[in-house]
């Protein structure tokens, strides 16, 4: 197995991208190479200083990085020599079984839908958040941020997809998918929301549970949170201030721990022909190191070859 890792891209890049390879470097079996995409020099003389062999990883070294406030498409075929463009294109050769980065988000998703491209019949392609639940589980909310606007029918693929994540990459047997909305009845929220539930209530591709309020979301009601981007990325980024918010005022509580991006790494784009996983700009050591252990989880339980299966 070969991962990939941009070494270029986040807020603290390449020091806490190199920290997180080496504390991955620890945990991983020696089947699984990393193999790292960027400025090779420093990060060779960075693992020497850390008496680190640095010929225990593979290189891919690049001249170009896409910034955080390029234009995502425009940046993406304009640099063909950045760390994320060879990344995908290693991926799409199936040089490396998965990629993941910190870097521009927008350009990641460009080339997860025009390098590797969607899987034939998924609508749109989509990202998750983690639930922590308070029964001491985990479930998934989708799609946070991807897709601000979506119609019924994304939704219902949402639905499977989330499913499908559910139960390969957390476990959970015959996972409950709930609708998010202002209302548990079938007739509550906007017009999107009524189709969409009329689409879900007679589904054989997944288990309805009907819909769910906002505070269900951390409730055992649902395993599997479907809504539109726009409502995802503000509960997701709304849980993240909470938790900052508790750090800040020094509240240490075990449940509440769970909310800690660093401890999930990153999330991986469902729906495409491939393993590709986005993380945090601001990722530390501890979040590279976990969001690299998920890329090799992603590749063992086949993921993407599930999700095709499911599509066929």
């Amino acid at each position: 197995m070969k991962i990939g890792f941009d070494i270029s891209g986040g807020d603290h890049a390449p020091h806490n991208c190199l920290e997180g390879v080496i504390l991955a470097s620890k945990e991983l079996p020696a089947d699984v190479k990393l193999v790292l995409f960027g400025d090779s020099i420093p990060a060779k003389e960075y693992f020497v200083s850390k008496n680190i062999d640095p010929n225990q990883f593979d290189y891919v070294h690049t001249t170009e990085v896409i910034e955080m406030g390029e234009h995502p498409t425009k940046a993406f075929s304009q640099k063909p020599n950045s760390s994320i463009f060879l990344g995908f294109k290693h991926l799409k050769e199936n040089q490396i079984n998965a990629f993941a980065s910190a870097g521009n988000t927008g350009a990641m998703l460009v080339g997860a839908m025009f390098t590797v491209k969607a899987v034939p019949g998924v609508i749109r392609p989509c990202i998750t958040g983690i639930v922590p639940k308070e029964n001491g589980g985990y479930g998934i909310i989708l799609d946070v941020g991807t897709n601000a606007d979506c119609k019924p029918d994304v939704l219902y693929q949402f639905g499977i997809l989330g499913s499908i994540c559910a139960k390969e990459m957390y476990k959970i047997n015959n996972p409950k998918v709930g609708l998010l909305n202002i209302g548990e009845e079938p007739e509550k929220g906007n017009l999107v929301s009524q189709a969409a539930y009329n689409l879900m209530k007679d589904s054989k591709d997944f288990n309805f549970v009907g819909n769910i309020e906002g505070d269900d979301i951390f409730s055992d009601k649902a395993d599997v949170i479907v809504c539109e981007g726009f409502v995802g990325n503000v509960v997701l980024k709304n849980s993240e201030a909470f938790y900052k918010m508790l750090k800040q005022r020094k509240y240490e509580d075990e449940y509440f721990e769970k909310f800690n991006y660093e401890r999930y790494g990153g999330t991986p784009i469902l729906g495409i022909n491939s393993n590709v996983l986005i993380s945090h700009g601001r990722s530390s050591p501890l979040a590279f190191k976990n969001v690299l252990l998920l890329a090799r989880d992603m590749v063992n339980v086949k993921l993407d070859e599930k999700i095709k299966q499911v599509f066929q």
